[in-house]
């Protein structure tokens, strides 16, 4: 179960947003709501659930897309003047940021992203978007448009009870360092990537 604690504005190169937290009664996760607008109303709102990634949304990495991900979503709100991003504290799809180390070791003898994980002892992908709903339900939004590649995002929003009223098409243009992780994802995790 997520409470909300408090919020604050968040002044960035491309908007004003609003940042709001949340906090995991047992384990004390904190998790954030980026907004932008009055969330409130009948309209799907524009969105993206973005699990947190210290190397790509705050080292700059390459080896993922995460960082660009996260930067064209704001931008994408900022442009719309409504929207929010959810920014999940689930480092390395859910297993944490030592293991997603441990998993990159792997990675650069040339195991896939799955395979690392699966290797060290974890599945795929071990996200929750459960932890979602308190957020969505405390913002009443009960229609999005969701800003994913990834279609568990989207069954995992309809099995709760939203609507996603449109998934839009996010992703960055690969580099050196990303393309086979990239690659690994649209055909193990079934990541879509409509424009390539």
């Amino acid at each position: 179960m997520l409470n909300y604690v408090t919020s604050s504005r968040l002044p960035t190169p491309w908007a004003n947003f609003t940042l709001s937290v949340f906090v995991e009664k047992e384990t004390k996760k904190e998790h954030l709501v980026i907004s932008l607008g009055d969330l409130r109303t009948s309209e799907p709102v524009l969105l993206r659930l973005h699990s947190e990634c210290l190397t790509g949304d705050a080292l700059f990495s390459l080896r993922c897309d995460c960082g660009p991900q996260l930067e064209k979503a704001l931008q994408r709100i900022a442009e719309n003047g409504r929207g929010a991003v959810f920014y999940l504290r689930q480092e390395g799809r859910g297993i944490g940021l030592v293991n997603k180390i441990r998993a990159y070791h792997l990675q650069d003898q040339g195991i896939d992203t799955v395979e690392a994980n699966q290797m060290i002892g974890f599945e795929a992908d071990e996200r929750n978007y459960e932890l979602c709903r308190p957020m969505l339900d405390f913002f009443n939004i009960k229609a999005v448009r969701l800003m994913t590649n990834n279609p568990r995002k989207v069954a995992a929003l309809e099995a709760m009870g939203y609507e996603v009223t449109e998934r839009i098409e996010h992703r960055i243009e690969p580099n050196p360092y990303n393309r086979f992780y990239l690659h690994t994802k649209a055909e193990k995790l079934g990541h879509l990537f409509d424009d390539k």
